[in-house]
Order: C-alpha cells, then sequence, then structure tokens
C-alpha cells in the first residue's frame, strides 16, 4: 500500500496569545459583564455619550431598589469599568474610555493580510 502523502491542513495562527495575567483579567471582566442588570448600567452610560449619570437614573430605569443598583454599580467599578464622582450625597458614573477600548480590540476582528 502506497503511504498518502502529507499536507498542511490547518492555517498557521497568526499574532500573540493572551498572557495568564490578561486571561485573568478578563475572565474576571466577563464575569461582571455577564449580568443583565450590569449590562443595562453599562448601556445607559454608553448611550449618555459621555455624560455622568446619577445613581437615581439607574434606579428608575431598572426598577430596582437603590442598595441593588449600588451593588452593581460597585461591581463594575472595581473591575475598572466606570468612573465615580461624588456630587454632594448622589454619586455620578461614566464609563471609563480605556475599559471599552480592552473590550474593543479583544473583539474586533483581525486584520487579514
Amino acid at each position: 500500500m502506497k503511504p498518502l502523502p502529507v499536507i498542511n491542513c490547518c492555517t498557521p495562527l497568526q499574532g500573540s496569545s493572551l498572557t495568564d495575567g490578561q486571561a485573568i483579567d478578563l475572565e474576571r471582566l466577563f464575569r461582571v459583564l455577564g449580568d443583565r442588570h450590569r449590562l443595562k448600567i453599562l448601556n445607559i452610560l454608553l448611550r449618555a455619550g459621555g455624560e455622568a449619570v446619577c445613581v437615581c437614573e439607574f434606579i428608575d430605569h431598572l426598577g430596582l431598589a437603590q442598595p441593588t443598583v449600588s451593588y452593581h454599580l460597585k461591581q463594575l467599578t472595581d473591575a475598572g469599568l466606570l468612573d465615580r464622582e461624588k456630587r454632594g450625597t448622589f454619586a455620578y458614573f461614566t464609563v471609563r474610555p480605556e475599559a471599552m477600548e480592552q473590550l474593543h480590540s479583544l473583539v474586533e476582528p483581525a486584520v487579514l493580510a
């Protein structure tokens, strides 16, 4: 029996892969984003066009109690997605642009040569 010819069946991988540290950071980020309320909060902030949004606005839009909204905002802030600013007795939140750039670079399609 004649041996079969060897063929290249796979496309070689290009580009660098994630380091363990980057993978751990992204895993944490995706865990935070794995909640529908936090996704809605992020969507509200992104639609605000860079303007700070008061915590009280989220309560009305989400239909959640203030402590629950504060918990979700803390999770997003601790993950590095939001900035928090205190104005009197209220807290205002904005999306951190560098966090969105990191997310975008992760899901951006590779440029083919």
